[in-house]
């Protein structure tokens, strides 16, 4: 569980002081944001394995962030709140959380809920095989050899076009940062600029590509980053 990151959104400063302390005490990294714009900023330059989001917030709300998060990861989400009718934590549910907690709570059950859905959500983190094939054999991946074919053929990608291409087929549909795809590829001590991300997946979609200018693999999301495309 160590090095995790969770982002705890909470507009009630006692709440999210004890949160913070509680998964720091577990050993897990937190980030805060105690406003929904605020939170949507972090997730946008930050990688974070897990959401405790509460819904009743200022700028922006609860079930908006929720929705909005969605629409660029499946990252696992538990929502905090006060409504306790059934209809609500349904609806909550429905939007795109995976966990549902009512106020008051208590910190440890919270806990335990976060240790749960991390151990779901990241068990497979690696590929499930060695060797992954990608729109009905169209590319081929030997991820032992770090070797790549299209329809057969041996692509040169460099290592570090290959440990870059390596996060994207590990996590597809996943919308990454540049800054995101820095620290997964190459560590946090990686002394290169974050524009270099963009020269690297130029030259991976020159390689995979049937037309690079538009792609099916790896697809830019404005504004945002870039996620993988393919399908298994």
């Amino acid at each position: 569980m160590k090095n995790k990151i969770i982002l705890v959104v909470e507009d009630e400063k006692k709440i999210l002081d004890v949160i913070q302390a509680y998964l720091e005490n577990e050993e897990f990294d937190v980030l805060t944001a105690e406003d929904g714009e605020e939170a949507l900023e972090i997730l946008k330059g930050e990688t974070v394995h897990l959401v405790i989001l509460d819904l009743m917030l200022p700028k922006v709300s609860g079930e908006d962030v929720c929705r909005r998060i969605r629409t660029m990861s499946d990252i696992p989400i538990i929502m905090l709140t006060a409504k306790t009718e059934e209809d609500e934590k349904i609806e909550g549910l429905a939007i795109g959380a995976d966990d549902y907690m009512t106020k008051p709570f208590s910190p440890r059950e919270l806990i335990g809920r976060v240790r749960a859905l991390i151990r779901r959500s990241y068990r497979e983190e690696q590929p499930l095989a060695d060797f992954l094939t990608f729109n009905n054999g169209d590319l081929e991946i030997d991820v032992k050899r770090m070797l790549v074919k299209k329809r057969g053929k041996l692509l040169s990608l460099t290592t570090n076009e290959f440990k870059l291409f390596y996060v994207f087929i590990i996590n597809p549909g996943q919308v990454f940062a540049r800054e995101q795809l820095i620290e997964k590829a190459f560590g946090r001590d990686y002394d290169g600029f974050d524009r270099t991300i963009d020269t690297h997946i130029k030259n991976i979609r020159q390689k995979i590509e049937d037309d690079p200018k538009n792609p099916i693999y790896i697809l830019t999301v404005y504004g945002m980053g870039y996620k993988f495309g393919g399908t298994k």
